[in-house]
């Protein structure tokens, strides 16, 4: 079984910056690759950004140049540094986790999510 827990959501004015981290735990052979998602109020959970094991990088266009997501892989921990917050940020943002826990069986494990709320 495979934990992941977030951290690092909290108030920030418009312009600010949070930096969030996702660390996992469990019986984890390999991470595939690492995710971060978002679900504002009243809309559907949207990609943010995610990260292979070999740190290719995808983000959605509303936040490029302005996020930025990592990995550690030694530590199974991934991190997004988030600049130049909106006040359209604003949500609970997910970590999303999917990979092998044997040979056989795999994983695709989510947290419990971590507030960001960025005021005008």
């Amino acid at each position: 079984q495979v934990q992941v827990v977030e951290s690092g959501g909290g108030l920030v004015e418009s312009g600010g910056s949070l930096r969030l981290s996702c660390a996992a735990s469990g019986s984890i052979l390999r991470i595939y690759a690492m995710g971060w998602y978002r679900q504002a109020q009243g809309k559907q959970r949207e990609l943010v950004a995610t990260i292979t094991t070999d740190g290719l990088t995808n983000y959605a266009d509303s936040v490029k140049g302005r996020f930025t997501i990592s990995r550690d892989n030694a530590k199974n921990t991934m991190y997004l540094q988030m600049n130049s917050l909106k006040p359209e940020d604003t949500a609970p943002y997910y970590c999303n986790l999917r990979g092998a826990i044997s040979i056989l069986r795999t994983f695709d494990s989510w947290g419990q999510g971590t507030q960001v709320t960025v005021s005008s």
